[in-house]
């Protein structure tokens, strides 16, 4: 099994996970906010250059030459996008996250590394299976894959409408039929829904859905960590949009290029 681990830096606790030991990541907690991904990434690797975004709950998946471009000509401070895909050793890529699934990627081959944004809406539009399409697009194989979930809104405490389950389970189960796909989703094996008990609503495991959209990709279970954690349950390390409604993130990165 995958092993997670709590690190230390000047006091302010972050997780890592031994599926990416080969690369300087790190799922940072509360406790690093207000902190920019500029001033973090020197607690990873200091002469890495850093890549963020403006995330929009898409499913845009760029490289550091796009977001450099865009930046370029644009006259805003960032990109939009929910995902960052390296194309060079060296290049610390950001999300951030409150309950969504924050997903590190790594190649153990070429050494390239993906950050994901997955929300609701994000892994209904498979941000996850694109930026893999990305990865192999730059010679990536899916055996060299190592992808870890960090912390996140659990199943058991996410209520979600009927119609949102059936948009995000479309995406493993592609079916017109709303009741018809949530139907298929209680019966999977290990399912991504829970029972709620108001009507018309149910419970979703976000993460799972996207551990189930990485294995129709042919991607192995053992290749997927997911972290132990839950951000709406765990108010001592992270914050949570639906716990306390504010506009406050915790970052996760990885650094391309082996250790």
């Amino acid at each position: 099994m995958h092993t997670w681990h709590w690190r230390n830096w000047e006091g302010l606790p972050y997780l890592t996970c031994s599926i990416l030991e080969r690369w300087h990541h790190g799922f940072f907690t509360q406790q690093f906010w207000p902190r920019s991904p500029q001033v973090i990434t020197e607690v990873l690797q200091p002469e890495a250059s850093v890549y963020r975004l403006k995330q929009v709950h898409g499913n845009t998946v760029l490289t550091p030459q796009e977001v450099e471009s865009f930046l370029s000509t644009a006259r805003e401070d960032l990109a939009s996008a929910d995902g960052l895909v390296s194309e060079q050793p060296l290049q610390a890529v950001w999300v951030a996250s409150a309950d969504c699934t924050p997903v590190l990627i790594g190649d153990v081959q070429t050494g390239r590394v993906a950050a994901l944004h997955a929300g609701w809406r994000g892994t209904a539009k498979k941000i996850v299976p694109l930026a893999i399409a990305r990865l192999q697009s730059q010679g990536s194989k899916l055996d060299d894959l190592r992808i870890a979930m960090g912390p996140a809104i659990a199943g058991e405490v996410y209520q979600v409408s009927i119609e949102v389950a059936a948009e995000i389970g479309a995406s493993i189960i592609p079916h017109e039929d709303e009741q018809k796909i949530v139907q298929a989703l209680h019966e999977l094996p290990n399912s991504p829904l829970l029972e709620d008990p108001n009507p018309g609503k149910v419970r979703l495991d976000v993460r799972r859905v996207n551990s189930l959209q990485l294995e129709n990709m042919g991607i192995s279970a053992e290749q997927i960590a997911i972290a132990p954690y839950c951000t709406f349950q765990t108010p001592e390390h992270f914050f949570s949009y639906r716990r306390e409604k504010e506009k406050k993130v915790q970052w996760s990165g990885i650094v391309s290029g082996k250790r």
